[in-house]
Order: structure tokens, then C-alpha cells, then sequence
């Protein structure tokens, strides 16, 4: 089995070579490396020796690299660099005090926005970056540390940590309430109802839950993100299922009522999405643990 150190020179000589290559002297080498001239030199030959071979041609006190110098910097040069750049970003990894978060919109405008003060007090050091985006994606790709997801656990190539379920209800306009005469789950069919684009048979579901069932698939207007399906209720549109968490304001502004007390919880769950090395980051740790435990301080339900 062979020896691979036997294979790797001293890193201090690669760069006391590469350098007064790049300068064109042992002197100017010293200059930038922060070496005397001397110990330049000594590495050098330590370098050639090791190589067996000499790399720069000599003239008094001065050098030049030789045919088997030049060649052998072509190779290690990029080398050198690729490892400089390799091992700042390690660093700068471990050590970041910015995080980037993609976020389901609405989510992100009413749950986690809200909460975000908590996280800020306990980790002051720590900046947090909101993006909007509703559908998986790469994270490396797209440069993003985290994102939040609804749905199933089948976000590839990244760690999955489930924050909690959610429960939708009927909401509508008091105004409209009334001037359509819905007093029962059955006086909805056949109204005007509002749809979330990416859930389409919810309004079926719930009217099954509610008893009511044979129905054909409905129709209506949808809406991709949940705010501009709030926006539209309390316009007078229709009726919605929307997340009663999301749309605690309304509720509490009497813009949107719940005539029914049914809640449809829905087969998907809200996910923290990381990527797979996210315990590199120090930060995205702190993160993840703040998240898990603000959304276990909700019930496990959001609201």
C-alpha cells in the first residue's frame, strides 16, 4: 500500500515556489510570504530535492524557472488555488452570520415573519434572508440554506424536518354570508367558492367530512398563494378554505368569518427543508432548533 503523504510535498514549499515563480525571485517571494530570503531559497531546494529534479536555473543571485519548473507550475498553480478557495469557504461556512430562507409566501408573511423578533433576540449575531418560492427546487443551486415546504416529506437531496399540520376552514365575508342565506354545510353547493391552485379537491373533502357527498367536481376561481384567496373572500368573491392560522387578522378584524365549525386538516404537513450538510452551519443549526421549538410551542398546529 503506498504512502500518499510520500506523494504530497510541504505545503509551505509549494507556496515559496509558486510565489517566486509568480515574482520572479527568492527576495520579492520573501517580501510577499512574510520570509526572508534565505528560508525562501531553503524551501525550494527542499521542494527539489524532494522532486528530484531542479525548477529554476540559476544566475548569481538571480533565478529563472526552467522547462521542468514551468510545467510543474502549470499543474500546481490552479491546484494551490483551487485548495485557497476550498478552504475560505469552509471557513467562511462554519463562521456566517447571514442566513438565506425560501419561503412559502403566505406562510412566510403570516407565521414566520411575526415570530422572526424571537429568533433575532436570542441570536442578535445572526441575519436572516427571506425569498418567496412556492415549489421545490435545488438549494445548492440556488444558493438558498433552508426553505419551507408543504406537502409530502419528498423534497430530494436535502433533510426534512416537520414543523406541523393544518387545519382549513370555510371563511367568507359576513356581507356575502348573509346575502347568499348559507346557514348549513348544504346551503354552500352550488355558490360562488374560491380554490388554492394547489388544492384543488379540498372543497370536496370538506364537503364529505361535513356529510355531504356524490358531488361532481367543483369549480371556481383559483388563486396560487392563500393571501390573495383571503383578499378575495373578504371582497365579497366567495367562499374559501383557507388556514385559520393565516388568517388570524381577518378573523379578528370580522373581515372574514367561519360560519362552521368544521376544519379540514390537511394529508400534508409544513416542513423546515435543509440541505444535507446543514450541521456545517452554526447559524442554520440555531435556526432550525428556534423553528422546531416556536412551532411546537403553537400545539403542533400553527394556531
Amino acid at each position: 500500500m503506498s504512502d500518499s503523504r510520500r506523494e504530497l510535498p510541504s505545503m509551505t514549499a509549494l507556496a515559496c515556489f509558486v510565489t517566486a515563480a509568480r515574482e520572479g525571485g527568492f527576495s520579492r517571494a520573501g517580501e510577499q510570504l512574510g520570509l526572508t530570503q534565505s528560508a525562501v531559497s531553503r524551501q525550494i531546494a527542499l521542494l527539489e530535492e524532494w522532486l528530484q529534479t531542479p525548477l529554476f536555473t540559476r544566475h548569481g543571485r538571480r533565478v529563472t524557472l526552467n522547462e521542468a519548473g514551468r510545467g510543474y507550475l502549470e499543474d500546481v498553480e490552479p491546484a494551490l488555488r483551487r485548495i485557497r478557495l476550498a478552504t475560505a469557504k469552509a471557513m467562511d461556512r462554519g463562521s456566517r452570520r447571514d442566513l438565506a430562507i425560501a419561503t412559502l409566501p403566505s406562510f412566510g408573511m403570516r407565521w414566520l415573519a411575526p415570530r422572526l423578533p424571537g429568533f433575532t433576540a436570542r441570536h442578535p449575531e445572526l441575519t436572516v434572508n427571506f425569498a418567496a418560492r412556492s415549489f421545490p427546487f435545488d438549494l445548492r443551486e440556488e444558493h438558498f440554506d433552508a426553505a419551507i415546504h408543504f406537502g409530502a416529506a419528498d423534497w430530494s437531496d436535502a433533510e426534512m424536518v416537520p414543523l406541523f399540520a393544518e387545519q382549513a376552514v370555510v371563511a367568507c365575508a359576513p356581507g356575502w354570508l348573509a346575502a347568499q342565506g348559507v346557514t348549513t354545510p348544504a346551503d354552500l353547493v352550488g355558490k360562488p367558492l374560491l380554490f388554492q391552485t394547489s388544492r384543488r379537491h379540498a372543497w370536496n373533502r370538506w364537503f364529505a367530512r361535513a356529510g355531504i357527498v356524490g358531488l361532481p367536481p367543483l369549480k371556481g376561481p383559483t388563486f396560487e398563494h392563500f393571501l390573495m384567496l383571503a383578499q378575495a373572500a373578504a371582497a365579497g368573491s366567495g367562499a374559501a378554505l383557507l388556514p385559520r392560522f393565516l388568517i388570524e387578522p381577518e378573523l379578528t378584524a370580522g373581515t372574514l368569518v367561519t360560519p362552521f365549525p368544521i376544519e379540514l386538516t390537511d394529508e400534508g404537513r409544513y416542513y423546515l427543508v435543509l440541505r444535507p450538510d446543514w450541521r456545517d452551519h452554526a447559524g442554520l443549526a440555531k435556526f432550525r432548533d428556534w423553528l422546531v421549538e416556536a412551532a411546537r410551542e403553537e400545539g403542533g398546529a400553527g394556531a
